[in-house]
């Protein structure tokens, strides 16, 4: 069964909605629930996304476009 895939802004978007339920007391079970994820999903994402914004973001993406790009030109 092949999952979703979720664009780098939506992980962000997820990540920064399940900051608020998290401190307020809810477990980290109870939310990722919520957003229809596993707790794996969660730590990964918040460990390669977590305190990133869209812009950030955006150079991320270009330079590993870059530095794959020129993987498989060389």
């Amino acid at each position: 069964m092949a999952g979703k895939r979720y664009t780098a802004e939506q992980i962000i978007g997820h990540l920064s909605q399940a900051e608020i339920p998290i401190s307020e007391g809810k477990t980290v079970a109870e939310v990722v629930r919520e957003l229809g994820v596993s707790e794996q999903t969660y730590y990964r994402w918040r460990k390669e996304y977590g305190g990133m914004e869209v812009d950030p973001l955006q150079c991320f993406l270009a330079t590993f476009i870059r530095s794959r790009l020129h993987y498989l030109l060389c």
